[in-house]
């Protein structure tokens, strides 16, 4: 079995700029495998590192494209296949970064191994039209992504603690086979290192966090909303739902309950499942306590969870204000 790996505070800064992130991924280690660390990773980034720790990590990168020596030998490899770029398109590329951060305030995020120049710009371009909370999201999103790649770089230069048992020769070569191939299992489940599709982990299950998570945010004052309750629930017929004509709403079963943090983000609604049971599902949201002078003192959410969607994400914000919301599928 492989040796744990310990990671200090200054470990994880060099994967991921968020003193936030990095003081408590060091808190979690040692880890016993990447795919240990890569789920405390994604837990941490998504449940407890706030808006401010994602704008101090995306701040560490520099913008796509740029060639100055300062930049970090990860991000150079990171972004070689950007440096065939043509002359048109490397100024292209500059003038979309500088008008992508005066309107979001942070740098374009993206993983960008294994992406050609063009293929960035186009994206860069299509995330531009974006609503910034929409587009914040996504650049948490492309930062794990890239926080995930690194960490298994980390994991493949950095020596682990040394065990405290004696072990012969045969069991330190099964050790470091064991580490090729956790990672090796990790790069390879990518058609490419950053493909839209993140990475399987092993474990007793491939996600790392609930198929259906929540946050809130308040549109009135630009900020995210705590202290909200949030119920998760699933309807138990779903042909008496479609058809309207059953009067009794007692078909609705509670999965989970939580309130909101300082980040706007619920707790776990429900239990981690590799696949999620098909069928309606409502989130509904206790809003009169946070907004008692508002127009809506609870607001509920119904959306549909088909047979071939069984295995996806739902992320489904909600978006408040005193006398409006709206609401996304996220991811």
């Amino acid at each position: 079995m492989a040796a744990p790996m310990l990671l200090s505070a200054e470990d994880v800064l060099r994967v991921n700029g968020s003193r936030r992130f990095a003081a408590a991924m060091a808190a979690a280690s040692p880890f016993a495998s990447l795919a240990d660390a890569l789920l405390a990773a994604r837990r941490i980034w998504l449940n407890e590192v706030d808006v401010n720790g994602w704008l101090e990590a995306f701040a560490a990168h520099p913008a796509i494209g740029t060639t100055s020596p300062s930049v970090s030998k990860w991000s150079k490899e990171e972004q070689s296949a950007l440096s065939t770029a043509t002359d048109s398109t490397a100024q292209e590329l500059a003038e979309w970064n500088a008008r992508y951060r005066e309107k979001f305030g942070f740098v374009f995020m993206i993983c960008a191994s294994g992406r050609t120049a063009p293929e960035v710009l186009a994206e860069l371009k299509r995330r531009y039209t974006n609503r910034p909370i929409v587009e914040l999201e996504a650049a948490a999103q492309e930062e794990l992504k890239i926080t995930e790649l690194r960490l298994a770089k980390l994991f493949s230069s950095e020596p682990t603690v040394p065990s405290t048992t004696t072990e012969g020769p045969a069991t330190q070569s099964d050790k470091a086979a064991d580490r090729i191939r956790i990672i090796g299992a990790h790069l390879g489940a990518l058609p490419q290192p950053c493909a839209n599709k993140a990475p399987e982990i092993t474990g007793s299950s491939n996600r790392s966090r609930p198929p259906i998570t929540t946050h809130v945010l308040d549109t009135a004052r630009g900020s995210p909303a705590s202290g909200i309750e949030v119920h998760l629930e699933m309807w138990k017929d779903s042909s008496a739902l479609l058809s309207f004509s059953n009067k009794d709403f007692s078909g609705w079963a509670t999965l989970g309950y939580s309130v909101t943090n300082n980040d706007g983000r619920s707790g776990q609604l429900m239990d981690i499942v590799d696949n999620i049971a098909p069928g309606f599902y409502r989130i509904s949201f206790n809003t009169r306590k946070y907004s008692p002078a508002g127009f809506f003192p609870y607001v509920s959410i119904i959306f549909e969870i088909k047979e071939n969607q069984t295995a996806e994400h739902f992320h489904v914000p909600l978006l408040h204000s005193p006398f409006s919301f709206t609401t996304y599928r996220g991811s």
